[in-house]
């Protein structure tokens, strides 16, 4: 679903360092009940007497109320070591912690944001802001010129949700609840399956053009087929939306044991932390610091690839998507925990929809306006191992049910996929070249 494919931040009952109001259990803004008025002044008292406890208290909730919040200074100390020394790899490695927390609160501010539009535009908020990671990642890297690095990061979000999240999740519910097989809505994943074929079929024609020298005008139709296709992608993308929002609204209610969709939020109640300008003037900032430390983390993969001899495939596809959505990855585990497993299916295969069907295409027409020759030829190697990575998930979710053992085959699954991007030599890329053994 459109408005699930938004990452749901984390259950952060057991995380909470400070709170302002007795822990209960907390849900994902999906469960909420009626939405408040976006534009009518807010009428939850939240204790601010004026314009600097306001502040204070914002502050205090939005940054001293998560334990990954421990992990924000790292950002400001992957700049210091970039002015001061000449240690790419260091710079990466902070960069990457310290986007972590910021990419966590950035989903906090939007589930926030959701309590005052209800749950539908609230998922489009989510469907927005949810990916706002990786997005501005590839943004920064299309315009140095490094046209792989998008490619391969967007590519790897997909197998990274798909594989290492979905199957996190269907193996932590498995565990938990092994007596019985979990149930979730065959048409919602179906649905989301026939989008990823049909990106998969967007990616592979390109491809296929190019390595097989059928092109019309060699060098050119691929990049004119690539940004065809992605403005059909788009629009189809467009169409899913607003036929979630129009005809499915309830497509994601939980589905009990007989297979019945149940209406759910009814019983949970939660109230907002923080107003709702709050909440927007977080999501600019947030967004921003973001920016900020995506453009140390691009400008230091090359270097981190040689100083840690580590191919800049493998960082690309594995390493940035893990640490990008690792408070999401959480997040997942804990809904498919709690016998949520629709909702983890919005967090995993809604998410990778959104970025094959809207992440992908977006970058390409970028690039046609930037100037740069992005296209969806993604390799040979790189095309067939989504293919396939589409194909095993299909098969896994077409009954409807859910148990450890699926969840375990995905997880071995992305082992090779991990295993196979490190001692793969991309082609395109001059850094990868040197490593290859006499």
């Amino acid at each position: 679903m459109g408005s699930l494919a938004g990452k749901s931040t984390l259950d952060i009952e057991d995380l909470r360092l400070v709170s302002p109001q007795p822990i209960v259990g907390k849900t994902s803004s999906l469960e909420i009940a009626p939405p408040r008025s976006f534009f009518s002044p807010g009428t939850e008292d939240f204790g601010c007497r004026s314009i600097p406890s306001c502040i204070f208290r914002s502050t205090k909730i939005a940054l001293f109320s998560n334990k990954l919040n421990l992990l924000i200074p790292c950002g400001p100390l992957a700049i210091l070591v970039d002015k001061l020394t000449n240690h790419h790899g260091w710079v990466f490695f902070l960069s990457l912690l310290g986007i972590i927390p910021l990419a966590e609160r950035l989903g906090w501010a939007t589930e926030q944001l959701a309590f005052y539009t209800g749950p539908t535009v609230g998922g489009l908020l989510n469907a927005t802001f949810g990916n706002a990671t990786e997005l501005i990642i590839s943004m920064h890297a299309l315009k140095s010129g490094m046209i792989r690095v998008v490619q391969q990061s967007l590519l790897g979000s997909i197998l990274s949700n798909m594989l290492l999240v979905l199957g996190c999740a269907l193996l932590g519910g498995g565990i938990v609840h092994c007596k019985r097989e979990q149930v979730f809505n065959k048409s919602s994943a179906a649905m989301n399956s026939g989008l990823l074929l049909m990106a998969v079929m967007g990616l592979l024609f390109p491809a296929v053009l190019h390595f097989t020298h059928t092109e019309l005008h060699f060098g050119k139709s691929e990049l004119v087929l690539s940004r065809f296709s992605s403005c059909v992608m788009l629009v189809a993308y467009g169409a899913y939306i607003i036929f979630q929002l129009t005809s499915q609204k309830n497509l994601y209610n939980p589905v009990n044991e007989e297979g019945t969709q149940t209406e759910g939020g009814s019983a949970d109640n939660e109230e907002p932390d923080i107003p709702k300008w709050e909440s927007i003037m977080w999501l600019f900032i947030l967004t921003s610091l973001i920016s900020v430390l995506s453009e140390y983390l691009v400008n230091a993969i090359e270097g981190a690839s040689v100083a840690l001899n580590i191919p800049v495939a493998f960082i690309s596809v594995i390493l940035l998507p893990i640490v990008g959505n690792a408070a999401e990855h959480a997040g997942a585990v804990m809904f498919a925990v709690k016998d949520k497993l629709d909702i983890s299916l919005g967090v995993a295969i809604g998410s990778s929809t959104q970025i094959a069907m809207f992440g992908i295409p977006f970058s390409v027409v970028v690039g046609w306006i930037m100037g740069r020759p992005m296209d969806l030829n993604f390799q040979l190697f790189e095309t067939a191992t989504l293919i396939m990575t589409v194909l095993v998930v299909a098969l896994m979710l077409q009954d409807g049910t859910s148990n450890y053992f699926k969840g375990l085959m995905l997880l071995l699954c992305y082992l090779i996929v991990a295993a196979s991007f490190f001692v793969h030599i991309d082609p395109e890329s001059v850094q990868d070249r040197p490593s290859i053994p006499p």
